[in-house]
């Protein structure tokens, strides 16, 4: 069973919440992200973990570092695109990395080369954003390659983390927008 909720405070739209019930399983921008979970036979309840993904999100938004995330279960990602969960969940509050970066340490931690387009990959399909924190990913360069929720929304958590967009290539037409 799939239990979810909604996060109405966000300065950046409405926030979908799902759990198995003890674990955040996703956390999407309401119906405008790439990839986005669909709401048929999902229960809205109210759950402990869902009032500890709250109270994280806001701290975030209230520009604060949240620290120690609530409990998340990457059960249906793929063995790849969960070690790319994993390393992201490494970039610290007001921090960036590179697709690349990310590349070379899964190569380290598993011995096969992984590309950043592979990366990019698992990095588009991240289920739990900003826990997981996918926005703070870019391209070489300090180019600003995407996200799942848009680029408007990526740009805004940038700067609410204190990053000053004049460091950044930021694309102003395909499909990164």
């Amino acid at each position: 069973m799939t239990y979810a909720q909604w996060y109405e405070d966000s300065p950046i739209g409405r926030i979908y919440l799902t759990s198995n019930g003890t674990e955040l399983t996703g956390l999407w921008f309401d119906t405008h992200q790439k990839y986005w979970k669909a709401l048929e036979g999902d229960e809205l309840v109210d759950l402990p973990v869902f009032d500890q993904t709250r109270a994280w999100l806001d701290t975030y938004f209230a520009g604060k570092d949240p620290g120690e995330i609530p409990p998340i279960n990457l059960d249906r990602v793929s063995p790849f695109r969960r070690m790319v969960c994993e390393e992201m969940c490494r970039i610290g509050y007001g921090e960036l990395t590179t697709y690349g970066e990310i590349a070379k340490a899964l190569a380290k931690r598993t011995g096969k080369n992984a590309s950043a387009r592979a990366v990019g990959g698992g990095v588009g399909h991240n289920p739990i954003s900003i826990i997981i924190p996918c926005h703070r990913v870019i391209g070489a360069g300090g180019n600003l390659t995407g996200y799942g929720g848009g680029m408007r929304r990526k740009i805004a958590l940038l700067e609410l983390e204190g990053f000053d967009m004049a460091d950044f290539k930021i694309p102003t037409k395909g499909t990164a927008l």
